[in-house]
């Protein structure tokens, strides 16, 4: 299997969610609080040090309101969100 930490699509994900994030007006320790984790956990999440898999995913776009399935869409489509 191919590794995903740094490749284009993987970079686009963590510029979506941070995008979405702002977009929300959450900072990291918001987002982490709604998570029930630590603000670190969404640092390691934006800067690229972790994986998001597909149930934080989900989570992710219900708490900061975007569609998990239009946002997988562009991903597999061009590597970029919308």
């Amino acid at each position: 299997m191919v590794k995903t930490l740094g490749t284009d699509r993987h970079k686009a994900l963590i510029a979506l969610l941070i995008e979405k994030r702002e977009a929300a007006g959450l900072t990291q320790s918001d987002l982490a609080a709604k998570l029930g984790e630590y603000q670190s956990f969404v640092a390691r999440l934006e800067s690229g040090q972790r994986r998001v898999d597909v149930v934080e995913f989900l989570e992710l776009a219900d708490l900061l309101d975007f569609s998990a399935s239009e946002a997988v869409e562009a991903l597999s489509k061009s590597g970029k969100p919308r």
